[in-house]
C-alpha cells in the first residue's frame, strides 16, 4: 500500500486528499536497504558513502560493479518505498511543503528579498532530491561544462568528455500515452541504454500546447522553437523532458538501487543514519586522513569504518555541515565554536549559489487547465483512479509542458554596465516554464502561469554553522538578489514574457493577468521581484572544485578534498558555478564521472 505524506499537494486543495490516504500499488522490495544498524553484517567497508541521494546512489551502484569493493551508504532520511507523493508525478507540490521527507530548512532573512527568509528544500528520503524535485531533465549548455573544465584545468569536465556520462545515466523512455513524438525531441542526443528514465510528458493539454508552439512561429526571432534543449544548445522554446518512466517518477533510488542492483552482496544501505562527523583522524605524508564516519541512530552513536575512502554525497547543505563539524573549514570560525581545526580550508561552505524564481499568471477562457482537476473533487479522484489503474492520465506528469531559454542582448548588458555572467554564447540567462494552470488562480477560474528563473546569479551566499552540535540546523544564506544584475535580469525576463503573451495566438485565450505588472515602473518591478522571488531548489557550490594548485576551493578536479587522502566529495556542492539549467542531470553526471575517478584510483 502507498502511504501519503502528512501534507497535501498545492495543486489539489486540502479538502480533496483525505479520502485517498492509501492506494493499491505494489512498490518494489528493496531487501538490502536496512532500517536498523543491528541488521547490518558489520560496520567495516572499503567505501562509506554519506548520503543516499541523487549522487550517492550512483556512486554506490558503480563502485559495487566491482565485486571486490564493499560499500555502505548512510542515509539520514526515510525509505522512498511506497511514498505516493514521490511516486506520482502530479503530486510533486506536496513534497515541497514541510513534511517528514524534508529537512524543512529555511534561509536566514535575505536583504535582497526585503528581509524575507525563504524555504530551501532538501530531501530527507532515499533518492535525495531526485525523489523530491520537479523531475525536470535539463543538461545545460556546452559552455557550462567547458567553463568547469577551464576553472579546474581538467578537460575531463568539458561537455565533449561528459556527454558519454549523460548517455550512461539516461534511459530514454516513450511517453506513457505513446503519442507520436516526432518534432518534439531529437533522438540523436539521447540514450536508451542508461539507467535513469527520461521522457516527454503525456499530451494531456493540447489546447495550451498548441498556443505555446504557435508562439514560436509568430515570434521566431525572440522565441525560436528548439527541437531539443538537451543538445548542449538550449536557447529557444521546446517541450519539457522529465525523469519519468511509465508514468512514475524515476529516481536514483528506483533506478540505481533498483531490484537488479540492490541485491548485490557488496552493497548495503542504512536508513535513519544521520552522520555527525568524520572520526579517527590521522596524517599520511602530511595530509589529513579519516578512518571512519560517526553517525547517530535511535539515540546512539556508531562508527562506520572505511578502508579505502569516505565519500561525502550529502548535498550542498549536508556536505559542508559535516566538513565543518569534522574540523575542516575556516580555522578562525571553527576555533570560535570550540571545534578543533584539523584543516584550514576557508572555502568550505562559501560560494553558495542558487537560482531565484518567481512567477506570472493569467486567467484564461479554456477549461483545459490544471484547475479542472485541482478544483474539482470528482475529477481529481477520477484522475487518481486512472493513474492507479494504468499509470496514465494527468497524474502521470507534472504540470509544466514547455520550457523557454533566453539570453539578454549583449548591448543591453553593456549599456547598463554589466558584464555577462553566463558561461558563453550558448548559455541562457533566463528560463521560463509554461504551465496550463496557476497556484494563484482565483477560485472558480482557469489560468496559465509562466515561472521565471534567473539562471546565472552573480550573488553568492554561504552555508555555515553557529554551534558545535552537529545536529543543530546549519545557517543557510543564499544571498538572493544582492547583485543588481540579478534583479535586472529578472526585470528583463518579465518584459520578454509580457511580449510573448502579446502574440496573436494568445489574444482569444488570455482573459486578464492575475497580478498586473505590465504598466509598472522599473522600480516597481524590482520590488515585485524582491517581494515574490523564492528558491529554485538548485543550491550548489559550497564545496567547489578548483584547479589542483588553486589557493581557493574545496576539492581538486579529481574531487578529493584538498589537503586530504581518502576523502572525496561527489555531489552538487562541487559545482564551481550553477549550470544554466535545473541541476539534476548535472548532478547525475558528476556522480557518474566521480565514480569512475574513484575506480581509477583503486582498481
Amino acid at each position: 500500500m502507498i502511504q501519503r505524506s502528512s501534507s497535501y499537494s498545492s495543486h489539489p486543495p486540502p479538502m480533496l486528499g483525505r479520502a485517498l490516504v492509501t492506494l493499491a500499488y505494489l512498490a518494489p522490495c528493496f531487501c538490502k536497504v536496512y532500517e536498523d544498524v543491528t541488521q547490518l553484517p558489520g560496520l567495516s567497508y572499503d567505501f562509506v558513502i554519506v548520503g543516499g541521494g541523487t549522487a550517492g546512489n550512483v556512486v554506490a551502484n558503480r563502485l559495487t560493479e566491482n565485486p571486490d569493493f564493499s560499500v555502505l551508504v548512510l542515509e539520514a532520511g526515510v525509505s522512498n518505498e511506497g511514498v505516493t507523493d514521490s511516486i506520482v508525478p502530479f503530486l510533486v507540490e506536496s513534497l515541497l511543503q514541510p513534511n517528514i521527507y524534508e529537512w524543512n530548512y529555511t534561509t536566514v532573512p535575505q536583504p535582497g528579498l526585503n528581509g524575507r527568509n525563504v524555504g530551501n528544500p532538501r530531501a530527507h528520503i532515499l533518492g535525495g532530491c531526485s525523489a523530491h524535485n520537479g523531475m525536470v531533465y535539463t543538461r545545460g549548455s556546452v559552455d557550462d561544462y567547458n567553463r568547469f573544465a577551464a576553472v579546474t584545468g581538467d578537460p575531463g569536465w568539458s561537455w565533449d568528455r561528459l556527454l558519454p556520462y549523460f548517455f550512461k545515466n539516461e534511459k530514454w523512455t516513450p511517453p506513457v500515452d505513446h503519442h507520436d513524438t516526432q518534432g518534439q525531441y531529437n533522438p540523436a542526443v539521447h540514450s536508451t541504454k542508461g539507467i535513469n528514465s527520461v521522457s516527454l510528458g503525456r499530451l494531456y493539454w493540447p489546447i495550451f500546447s498548441k498556443h505555446v508552439i504557435e508562439s514560436t512561429k509568430e515570434l521566431p526571432d525572440e522565441w525560436p522553437f528548439n527541437l531539443d534543449m538537451n543538445s548542449g544548445k538550449p536557447l529557444g522554446l521546446g517541450w519539457i523532458q522529465s525523469t519519468i518512466g511509465g508514468g512514475m517518477r524515476s529516481t536514483s533510488a528506483t533506478s540505481y538501487l533498483g531490484p537488479e542492483f540492490i541485491h548485490r552482496q557488496n552493497l548495503h544501505v542504512l536508513l535513519h543514519a544521520q552522520v555527525s562527523k568524520l572520526v579517527d583522524a590521522g596524517r599520511v605524508s602530511g595530509k589529513l586522513t579519516f578512518g571512519g564516519v560517526q553517525f547517530a541512530q535511535g539515540g546512539s552513536f556508531f562508527t562506520a569504518k572505511a578502508a579505502k575512502e569516505i565519500i561525502l554525497s550529502a548535498g550542498s547543505v549536508g556536505t559542508p555541515n559535516i566538513l565543518l563539524h569534522s574540523g575542516i573549514g575556516d580555522e578562525a570560525a571553527l576555533t570560535a565554536l570550540d571545534i578543533p581545526s584539523l584543516l584550514d580550508l576557508p572555502s568550505v561552505g562559501k560560494n553558495a549559489t542558487d537560482q531565484p524564481v518567481f512567477g506570472l499568471g493569467w486567467t484564461v477562457n479554456s477549461t483545459q487547465t490544471l484547475e479542472s482537476i485541482s478544483q474539482n473533487e470528482t475529477r481529481f479522484n477520477e484522475a487518481f483512479a486512472q493513474w492507479n489503474r494504468s499509470h496514465n492520465g494527468p497524474f502521470s506528469a507534472g504540470g509544466t509542458t514547455h520550457l523557454g531559454w533566453l539570453r539578454l542582448d549583449p548591448q543591453t548588458l553593456a549599456t547598463n554596465n554589466f558584464t555577462d555572467p553566463s558561461a558563453g554564447h550558448n548559455s541562457p540567462h533566463i528560463e521560463v516554464s509554461f504551465t496550463p494552470g496557476s497556484l494563484s488562480a482565483p477560485p472558480g477560474s482557469n489560468a496559465l502561469s509562466a515561472g521565471i528563473a534567473v539562471l546565472n546569479p552573480v550573488s553568492r551566499g554561504s552555508v555555515t554553522i553557529n554551534s558545535s552540535n552537529p545536529f543543530d540546523s546549519p545557517v543557510i544564506d543564499v544571498g538572493f538578489l544582492q547583485s543588481d544584475i540579478d534583479v535586472f535580469t529578472g526585470r528583463e525576463a518579465i518584459k520578454k514574457v509580457l511580449k510573448l503573451f502579446e502574440a496573436p495566438t494568445w489574444q482569444d485565450y488570455i482573459i486578464a493577468p492575475i497580478v498586473d505588472v505590465e504598466n509598472l515602473s522599473d522600480d516597481a518591478l524590482n520590488q515585485f521581484i524582491r517581494n515574490s522571488a523564492s528558491s529554485a531548489f538548485h543550491l550548489v557550490g559550497t564545496a567547489a572544485m578548483s584547479a589542483k594548485d588553486a589557493r581557493y576551493g574545496v576539492v581538486d578536479p579529481d574531487l578529493l578534498v584538498k589537503g586530504t587522502i581518502g576523502l572525496r566529495i561527489i555531489d552538487a556542492s562541487v559545482f564551481p558555478y550553477v549550470p544554466s539549467a535545473h541541476t539534476q542531470a548535472a548532478t547525475y553526471v558528476v556522480a557518474e564521472r566521480g565514480a569512475d575517478l574513484v575506480k581509477e584510483a583503486w582498481e
